[in-house]
């Protein structure tokens, strides 16, 4: 009976002991696999269970390998970017196509057509990548509120071109300088010095020249196709309760802001009217705009005409101090040709290209692309990020949206009647990264819709190519 559960006993050890065993080794193993023995058998290496085994050594570990591939070095094959295109090249709806593809440095490995074309929207290339270079990607334009004594204060305007009226709550616009803010903080600092009544003038002074640019068709302001552009709006000039456009932007900002500073408890005199503020006047209150590398970025991304020619007019004051439409196109021109691309054959007449006196050559535009692209020029990468996205985002939502190209093509838009046009980056199928400019001019308006298409199967052949 006692030898009977001696048996038992020594059974029951070898089992339990065969159990930490595969216990102890299934550990270690885990341990070993996940690189954490050392955690697992503790921290003192005097442990004997740290000794090596002897003649046993553990495998070397693996070189790590890219997960991607590089893209391949050198030009893509011109003979074959052609031959991919060709299908798409040979579409009748292309009429009089200008067609430049190039690497993102070096010569183009397409060049079909000659001479300028009406560029359109894709003019807002070359104003964005101005704006950045000489302004710079921070800087910000403030709308400021001053003191200009006898009880008067002044809202003078700094060219914010996404000032809105009220406060943004969601989206991109979250982040806009607001009049509902800057009464905000007025009121505050009103209060502050005991000032409970103003009269308000508000002073437009800081761009200068026409607000309306005599070489666009005289329909644009009636047909609300664009705003007249002013140092101060809100929101761009729309009509807040969504019916086209308000006949006088600066007027219409001031009396909003006359409502928020009433609704903030500032009794203001019911005569609003248009002023120049003393310029050592004492500042009480200023908001400012979302840095110009956003603004560059919506501009682009919506094919923003008016942002386009604020930005413009930011530009003219800075290279030769003159903001207006004149002194953007000067400060334009000087700025591009300064970074190396030849205009003699440009004609310039706006920011925006609503002109249909603007004319470029679509090698222009690769060009800005390409030094916008350039590791020499990080601070003009806004013009690349603010492309829109084919099929995704910006004036591209809605396109390629049964194409290959969707989610590959990133593209400046270009439309007016008769030209359609398409400027950006795409990579090719090995990877490649090019950069395009198809324009389609002398388009017959019924086969507009055509035309877009056609230009969306070129760019999409593009991103495609096994070039």
């Amino acid at each position: 009976m006692v030898r009977r559960d001696g048996r038992r006993r020594r059974r029951w050890l070898g089992w339990v002991s065969l159990v930490l065993v595969l216990v102890l080794a299934g550990g270690a193993a885990a341990a070993w696999r996940t690189g954490r023995l050392a955690d697992w058998l503790g921290d003192d290496t005097s442990s004997p269970l740290t000794t090596p085994v002897p003649g046993f050594t553990p495998p070397a570990a693996p070189e790590p390998r890219a997960v991607a591939r590089p893209a391949p070095a050198g030009r893509p094959d011109p003979a074959q970017v052609r031959r991919a295109l060709a299908p798409a090249l040979a579409d009748p709806h292309l009429a009089d196509l200008r067609a430049v593809v190039a690497p993102l440095q070096g010569r183009p490995v397409l060049d079909l057509g000659r001479g300028v074309s009406m560029p359109a929207s894709t003019m807002k290339l070359l104003t964005a990548t101005a704006a950045l270079e000489v302004l710079g990607a921070d800087r910000t334009f403030a709308t400021r509120v001053v003191a200009d004594g006898r009880g008067r204060i002044v809202l003078v305007g700094g060219g914010d071109p996404f000032l809105a009226g009220k406060q943004p709550t969601e989206g991109t616009a979250a982040r806009d300088a607001s009049l509902q803010t800057l009464a905000r903080l007025t009121a505050a600092s009103l209060k502050e010095r005991g000032v409970g009544t103003v009269r308000l003038g508000y002073d437009t002074s800081l761009f200068t020249g026409p607000a309306v640019n005599p070489h666009w068709p005289k329909d644009y302001i009636p047909d609300d196709v664009v705003t007249p552009i002013t140092a101060l709006w809100a929101d761009e000039g729309l009509d807040p309760d969504g019916s086209g456009r308000v006949a006088d932007p600066p007027a219409t900002a001031a009396a909003t802001f006359a409502g928020f500073l009433r609704r903030d408890g500032i009794r203001v005199s019911p005569t609003v009217g248009e002023a120049t503020a003393r310029p050592l006047a004492r500042e009480v209150a200023r908001v400012t705009s979302i840095p110009v590398s956003g603004i560059v970025e919506r501009v682009l991304q919506f094919s923003d005409n008016e942002g386009a020619e604020v930005l413009a007019h930011q530009v003219g004051l800075e290279v030769v101090g003159d903001a207006s439409y004149d002194g953007g196109v000067r400060g334009v021109t000087r700025t591009i040709e300064a970074l190396g691309v030849d205009l003699s054959d440009a004609t310039i007449q706006d920011g925006s290209g609503l002109s249909r006196h603007d004319r470029l050559d679509a090698g222009t535009l690769v060009r800005v692309l390409q030094i916008a692209s350039s590791p020499a020029h990080p601070e003009l990468r806004s013009v690349v990020t603010g492309l829109p996205v084919a099929a995704y985002d910006g004036s591209l939502s809605f396109r390629y949206l049964d194409s290959a190209g969707r989610g590959l093509v990133r593209a400046k838009t270009g439309t007016l009647t008769g030209t359609s046009a398409l400027s950006g980056v795409t990579t090719d199928a090995r990877g490649r990264a090019l950069v395009f400019a198809f324009v389609s001019n002398h388009v017959k308006v019924p086969e507009t819709l055509d035309t877009r298409a056609a230009l969306e199967r070129l760019t999409t052949a593009l991103a495609t190519c096994r070039c």
